[in-house]
């Protein structure tokens, strides 16, 4: 590991559980506690789990131009929402390939709290400036459908935060932001909390009941989910129409860095579609893998894993848009053939 590997403020906490400490977007983090990622995984589909997230980016940017900034520069329109929403976008290069997929907070009029991938936080920055206020918080995300039972003997106020909604509250004595955001196709929240004060939530919310669970779980769940991942099923090369994003882009918006590429390519029609594969038996095609039908490659595998629900391998890849949902395809993994079909997303239906 790296001299220069960041550590989040939780780290003596995932310690002293047992968990496995890994590299994770320049920081080290809990991949997995003793229990294991499939029952931390099968834990969030049927109770509920905390994800210490505090890798992930979080950007303030604020004042009389803030809402400016960031309408001229990310995909979707802040007009379709209002301060105390939250509001899922991109950020594109001028040929319309994604940088980073975001999570927007609006808090207040002119505060916006801008949520990269950990390994995009400067990358952020430097396209929409404001500063870098990771370090001054942990993002604590509690998922699963006895979330907010568990989170309400917390604090109640929290508990009732609805799904893409964000409030400031007092959690424990600390002043927190809460918002119903995730990455699992759960319901929950997501508390951003003070440095100082969040081993006292922390701990708080396991007393209340949930269960820790690490960023292996977190990939797990969002496969599942059918959810893209920076770097797999977003990133060079890929746009947001191509990833079947095309709801996050504000086509009736003046311009935003990255429209014309899409308008172009909206035009034309996408070369490549991002699709859900299962995979017959539970030897997942990992990334990289190539798709065949009748013969002919056709793609390549971005993200597979088992699904600990479904209790078969399943994929996300990149394909020709001729392809429909029940097609027969095979994956070459290392020399050997897996046979599957393409099947609709998500694998697991979400409960939001």
């Amino acid at each position: 590991m790296g001299a220069d590997l960041r550590h989040a403020a939780l780290e003596d906490a995932h310690a002293g559980l047992g968990a496995k400490l890994v590299e994770f977007g320049g920081w080290l983090m809990p991949v997995a506690y003793p229990s294991g990622t499939l029952h931390e995984h099968r834990a969030c589909r049927t109770g509920s789990v905390v994800f210490d997230v505090s890798h992930l980016g979080t950007v303030r940017v604020e004042g009389p131009g803030a809402f400016d900034q960031l309408q001229g520069a990310l995909t979707n329109d802040l007009r379709k929402v209002a301060p105390g929403r939250a509001q899922y976008t991109h950020l594109l290069d001028d040929e319309g390939s994604v940088l980073d997929d975001i999570i927007v907070w609006w808090i207040d009029d002119e505060t916006f709290d801008v949520m990269p991938n950990a390994s995009n936080t400067d990358r952020v920055v430097a396209a929409l400036g404001g500063a870098d206020t990771t370090p001054t918080r942990c993002i604590l995300a509690v998922q699963g459908p006895d979330a907010r039972a568990r989170v309400a003997k917390v604090s109640q106020a929290a508990a009732a935060v609805k799904r893409f909604t964000v409030e400031r509250m007092d959690i424990l004595g600390a002043t927190c932001t809460v918002a119903g955001t995730g990455y699992t196709g759960e319901d929950g929240v997501e508390l951003a909390v003070p440095v100082a004060e969040a081993r006292v939530v922390w701990d708080a919310l396991l007393q209340a009941g949930v269960e820790p669970a690490g960023l292996g779980a977190r990939d797990t769940l969002r496969l599942e989910a059918g959810l893209p991942l920076h770097g797999h099923e977003l990133g060079a090369g890929i746009t947001p129409l191509q990833a079947n994003l095309g709801w996050v882009v504000g086509w009736n918006k003046d311009d935003f860095t990255g429209k014309a590429a899409l308008l172009a390519e909206r035009a034309a029609g996408v070369k490549r579609m991002l699709r859900g594969f299962i995979v017959n038996g539970r030897q997942p095609a990992r990334d990289g893998a190539t798709i065949s039908a009748h013969g002919k490659v056709i793609g390549e595998v971005t993200s597979g894993n088992f699904s600990p629900m479904l209790e078969t391998a399943i994929a996300l890849g990149f394909v020709s848009p001729d392809v429909a949902v029940g097609d027969a395809v095979a994956f070459d993994v290392r020399g050997r053939t897996l046979e599957g079909y393409i099947a609709d997303l998500p694998f697991v239906e979400k409960k939001l």
